[in-house]
Order: C-alpha cells, then sequence, then structure tokens
C-alpha cells in the first residue's frame, strides 16, 4: 500500500500541527510510528498470505511452536500475545478451520481447552519463517545496530506503559 507522494505527509501534517497547536516531536513520532505499523503489517501479511496466514495468526503458531508440549490453554496464548480473548478465539477458529491447530481438553483440569499446533501446522510455520527471515521481517532497510537501538528506544516505552517490570540487570541494556 505505498501511497508514492512526492512529499511526506507526516512531516506536513506535523508542519500543520505546529502552526495550529506548537511543535510536538511526540505528535509526529506516533504517527510515524502507525503508519510503519499500517507498511510493516501489510508487507507480512502479503508475505504469509501463500499459507493462508495473518501475522496475528503466525504469532500464535509462533507461540504454540515454542510451547514444551505444542498445546496451550487459549488464555495462555491471549496472555501472552496480549490480545483479547475474542482475538485468540477467532484467531484459533482459524487456525484450526485450516488444519493448523486443533482444540483438545486441558487434561489438567478438564475444563479449560487447548489449542494444539498440528504437524501441517508445523510446516507452515516453518515454511513462513523461512521467508519472513529472508525478508528480514520487513526490516532490510535498517542495518542491525539501527534495529537494536530501535528495539531499546521501543522497549523503554513498553516498560513505561507498564508491559512489563525491566530487571534491574537489563537496565542498561537488554539486547536482542
Amino acid at each position: 500500500m505505498p501511497l508514492n507522494l512526492p512529499f511526506d505527509p507526516i512531516e506536513r501534517a506535523a508542519e500543520s500541527w505546529r502552526v495550529h497547536f506548537g511543535p510536538s516531536s511526540a505528535m509526529a513520532a506516533v504517527t510515524s510510528i502507525m503508519r510503519a505499523h499500517q507498511i510493516l503489517l501489510s508487507q507480512l501479511d502479503a508475505l504469509l498470505k501463500p499459507y493462508d496466514l495473518t501475522f496475528a495468526r503466525y504469532e500464535a503458531l509462533v507461540l504454540l511452536t515454542f510451547s514444551r508440549t505444542g498445546a496451550l490453554p487459549l488464555s495462555k496464548i491471549g496472555e501472552r500475545l496480549m490480545v483479547h480473548p475474542t482475538s485468540v478465539t477467532n484467531t484459533v477458529d482459524r487456525l484450526e478451520r485450516a488444519g493448523l491447530v486443533s482444540r483438545q481438553r486441558n487434561p489438567r483440569d478438564g475444563r479449560g481447552v487447548l489449542a494444539e499446533i498440528t504437524p501441517q501446522g508445523r510446516d507452515a510455520v516453518r515454511q513462513a519463517t523461512a521467508d519472513l527471515m529472508a525478508a528480514e521481517f520487513g526490516m532490510s532497510a535498517y542495518p542491525a545496530s539501527d534495529l537494536e537501538e530501535m528495539f531499546g528506544l521501543l522497549r523503554t516505552l513498553r516498560v513505561a506503559a507498564g508491559d512489563f517490570a525491566m530487571r534491574q540487570d537489563e537496565e542498561h541494556g537488554g539486547h536482542l
């Protein structure tokens, strides 16, 4: 969804903002982050389309791949992906219809439901990950040092928002 404009619309909006409301580097930064999110999500979803995945569904499959048993309670998926339970249900529904996960009763309590990755789901993750890695997750314009700096800058925002508590040994770095 490239705009191919002859000017930077965010820079222009920042200038208009300055005229009407005063300078705000924060407004320009937030608007840039939101636009970058749109661009990256569009690129990543295009790379994942051959696997009938969106980035959200891919993240859920990767999370299941990372689990020891290949299965997690739906509530744990929502917690780890930081999404609403309804979003998890919809994501797992789509993955189940595609044969990439199956639902199982939680053997620990018999009440809860687990999503379990299938062999087909593992294959999809492996192939999709190879494509995403080859495309550097849409971030090929940046050297590794810039990506690490970007991670650190955005991590500060996440800590300040209460996303997680930084351990004392991480305060001066927290490398990738």
